[in-house]
């Protein structure tokens, strides 16, 4: 997936600002796909010029709400239906899994994994509210898989790094 993509869809669903869209990102799709506030301002230009996006009103201190053109809508649904999607997957959490055993001693490569255990586990907590806060609108909302899909890996990511954690040796000291 392409940023292009994710916010070409996400303003499908609604127009939003700039600031609506990082929001957007970090409280509904985030466990698909990450934008950085500092991404999605030259992306929304990208999208303008190629036709894709346009202004719908301006708000206060040089705000823009952005929409999507029917050349983005077309764009959106090529992309959907005919591109073969990318199913290769950068995960940070699984390549420290597999270098901090080799390269840091028990004691530091548990240091590492634990963080990312404590992050899997914060997650979930988060995921859960927005769960809630969608429950409690009384409304279907299109986040809802992209939030059902964070809540299911969780677990399995949670057990993994437990499971990795319980692999690393005790200590890298020997007793003399």
């Amino acid at each position: 997936m392409s940023l292009r993509h994710a916010m070409l869809g996400l303003l499908a669903v609604e127009p939003a600002t700039g600031y609506d869209l990082t929001r957007k990102f970090d409280k509904s799709i985030s466990n698909a796909w990450h934008a950085s506030h500092s991404q999605i301002y030259p992306e929304l230009a990208k999208l303008e010029d190629a036709g894709m996006v346009e202004v719908v009103s301006e708000g206060a201190r040089r705000s823009k709400t952005w929409a999507l053109t029917d050349a983005g809508r077309e764009e959106l649904r090529r992309w959907l239906v005919e591109v073969e999607p990318s199913r290769q997957q950068r995960n940070e959490s699984a390549l420290r899994t597999f270098l901090a055993p080799r390269l840091l001693a028990p004691e530091d490569a548990r240091i590492a994994l634990q963080r990312d255990l404590d992050y899997v586990l914060e997650q979930r907590v988060v995921l859960l509210a927005i769960k809630q806060a969608i429950e409690e609108g009384g409304i279907s909302s299109p986040f809802e898989p992209a939030v059902d899909l964070g809540l299911r890996i969780s677990p399995v990511m949670e057990g993994w790094l437990r499971d990795q954690l319980a692999a690393l040796p005790r200590s890298s000291r020997t007793k003399s």
